[in-house]
């Protein structure tokens, strides 16, 4: 392949050596290299074992950064024209990435496995001197009886399954232990429902429903058709090794401080709910929780949450970007042009990568391939800095038939067009490519039409919090793009907008502000009025949720003045003074309606004007004169005793004088 040391000079403004063979023949000479203990990137992922231990054997102790630019970039029909795209890997591997926090679990061994005929208890023979092992067969189970009982088999079907790898737990209907005395075919006892058991593997063989959404994605949850020999021997190895300790990626981080989806009883933001394809967030209070032993680690929670409650760890979302920053910067300082970035995995997208390279035309020379950890982990924050970096388009590499929901990410995508439409990039910057052949990926990547990237190009380092970023990110963007647009609606979900009331029905109760988590809606503690902070507005729709009135509507937008704007005035009136002490304690209007309604009207305040003139004192002085007066204010008042005197009077004279004729 042909190698560019000037275009990578270039791109990644440090020192670059050629070499041809590094791994065998020149390999003394990595071993000198690798001995300064210098940061180093090596342009080879083959090999990196071999590199790996030649630097343990140097004393090395800095991590080296190993990029993949064969068959990224090398191995392609326009390889020639790579360089800049070559600089562009290495400078992307050299960002450095936070460490990943992991969780523990234990697995005793303990295996459930489910079947409808004798595969199962074939499984069970396979994996008895390795797990401890329970068969259950669904009904009728018309199975024969084992010649020796190594393990027991039951009959029943599962109606429910919960927990996770370690900890499982089963409900089964129609369960039932086998007879000892079984001749012909197995028999069975008493049968009953609900029987509950424990175990720390399943292995599904019934070749119905998968007991767990997304099943796919639950670790120790394995699946496989029985009329498939080769698929069941593969779940069999696997369940096999399923023992001991093991350490999983704890995915996703979360604050709950932060979370914006519930508030006194009254549900608000559940974007992350309605995404999550294991069923790994449950709500507790006013907020979620968010299993990690279950967490499959798609990242769509983190992508849609809007508070930056939940921001994913495999890296984190800055991180992420300042990967991307560095990819784009030194493929632009190349003298590269027309970027786009292909996001994809390692499972699905670096395979069809190589496949590419290796039997086809490689990639183009104007791809730049960007590896993450699911493609679905991606959010808007990305998006916006990528084209703030200089990217022309962005496509994100699916599976013909992706592993779980990928709806997340097409939110996402439905927030970043307007956005960038509404900024004159255009239309087609960003789609996704779904497919599982490297030649239709070759094809839809030669579709792209060129597109001129952002006239200014940013250079902003991320560093912080997911909100903070994506503000940043935003607001760059902004300043890049080729149209500067104040204002852009956006679709339902966004995590940015304004909120609209009817003034008219609002009576200032300010119960929108004790609800609001960002406080982007406030009081004024000096008189009665309603303010709102668009910046700080997450659209979690707690507020619309809390107003007794029903007077507020949420409207998605950004509006990229927000940030330097103050506070809006959404309605204000004059306080109400007490009548004792002139202290403004209340609205005006809503005392005096108050005092219109219970005047005459109601049985506390007919006949007593001293009644109504608490409802217009202060909490102090209300409880003063109460105390002066003498009477309670909640009390009924007493009764007048009439007499015949005053019946005859109230008749008048001329009905008197009549009934006295």
């Amino acid at each position: 392949m042909p190698l560019d040391a000037e275009a990578i000079r270039r791109g990644c403004g440090s020192d670059a050596t050629a070499a041809k063979q590094l791994c065998r023949a020149e390999l003394d000479r990595f071993r000198a290299i690798a001995a300064q203990d210098t940061p180093l990137t090596v342009a080879c992922t083959q090999e990196t074992h071999l590199f790996s231990e030649v630097a343990e054997e140097t004393g090395r102790k800095t991590p080296i950064q190993f990029a993949n630019i064969r068959e990224a970039a090398g191995w392609s029909s326009e390889a020639d024209h790579a360089g800049p795209k070559t600089a562009a890997l290495l400078a992307a591997a050299a960002e450095p990435m936070p460490a990943v926090p992991f969780v523990e679990l234990e697995s005793g061994g303990v295996i459930l496995i489910c079947g409808r005929d004798e595969s199962a208890v074939e499984a069970g023979n396979l994996l008895k001197d390795h797990l401890d092992v329970t068969v259950l067969i669904e009904p009728p189970a018309a199975i024969a009886p084992p010649r020796i009982a190594d393990f027991p088999v039951a009959k029943g079907k599962v109606r429910n399954a919960k927990g996770h790898f370690g900890a499982f737990e089963v409900i089964v209907d129609d369960f039932a232990q086998a007879s000892p005395s079984s001749r012909g075919l197995l028999a069975f006892e008493r049968s009953r429902n609900d029987a509950r058991s424990s175990c720390d593997i399943i292995l599904d063989l019934t070749g119905g429903t998968a007991f767990f959404p997304a099943a796919d994605l639950r670790d120790g949850y394995l699946r496989a058709d029985p009329r498939n020999p080769a698929a069941m021997l593969q779940a069999v190895l696997k369940a096999r090794d399923l023992t001991g300790t093991f350490q999983k990626p704890r995915y996703v981080t979360f604050d709950a401080t932060l979370c914006a989806h519930s508030r006194s009883q009254v549900t608000g933001c559940t974007r992350c709910l309605e995404l999550c394809p294991a069923s790994a967030i449950s709500p507790k209070g006013d907020h979620v929780i968010i299993d990690p032993n279950v967490c499959a680690g798609c990242g769509q929670c983190a992508a849609a949450c809007p508070t930056g409650a939940a921001t994913y760890a495999l890296p984190a979302e800055d991180a992420l970007m300042r990967r991307l920053r560095a990819l784009l910067i030194a493929y632009r300082e190349a003298g590269g042009e027309q970027a786009v970035v292909l996001v994809h995995d390692d499972p699905h997208g670096a395979p069809l990568i190589d496949a590419l390279a290796r039997f086809g035309d490689g990639l183009p020379a104007h791809v730049l391939p960007f590896a993450v950890n699911e493609i679905t982990q991606v959010g808007l924050e990305s998006i916006a800095a990528a084209f703030a970096y200089g990217a022309s388009a962005m496509r994100f590499l699916l599976r013909a038939r992706p592993r779980h929901d990928v709806s997340g990410l097409k939110r996402t995508m439905a927030l970043a067009d307007p956005i960038l439409t509404g900024l004159g990039f255009g239309l087609g910057r960003v789609a996704t490519v779904e497919t599982d052949d490297p030649d239709s990926l070759l094809e839809a990547l030669r579709a792209i039409p060129a597109m001129a990237p952002a006239p200014r190009p940013a250079s902003f380092r991320p560093l912080g919090a997911k909100r903070s970023v994506l503000r940043f990110a935003l607001s760059e963007l902004h300043r890049a793009a080729p149209e500067q647009a104040g204002v852009i609606a956006l679709p339902n979900g966004a995590p940015f907008g304004a909120v609209e009331i009817n003034a008219g029905g609002c009576t200032l109760c300010l119960s929108c502000v004790s609800a609001c988590p960002t406080g982007a809606l406030r009081d004024d503690p000096e008189r009665p009025m309603l303010r709102f902070v668009e910046d700080a507005c997450v659209q979690c729709g707690l507020c619309q949720a809390t107003c007794p009135e029903h007077v507020i509507t949420l409207k998605p937008q950004i509006d990229f003045d927000s940030a330097r704007a103050p506070a809006r005035i959404l309605k204000e009136e004059d306080p109400f003074c007490c009548i004792r002490c002139g202290k403004p304690f209340g609205v005006k209007s809503t005392i005096d309606r108050v005092v219109a309604k219970l005047e005459g009207k109601h049985w506390m305040y007919t006949g007593s004007a001293r009644r109504l003139d608490v409802i217009k004192m202060c909490e102090d002085c209300r409880v003063a004169y109460v105390a002066e007066e003498g009477f309670d204010p909640y009390g009924m008042q007493s009764k007048t005793v009439r007499t015949t005197d005053d019946y005859l009077r109230d008749r008048g004279p001329q009905q008197r004088d009549g009934q006295d004729s």
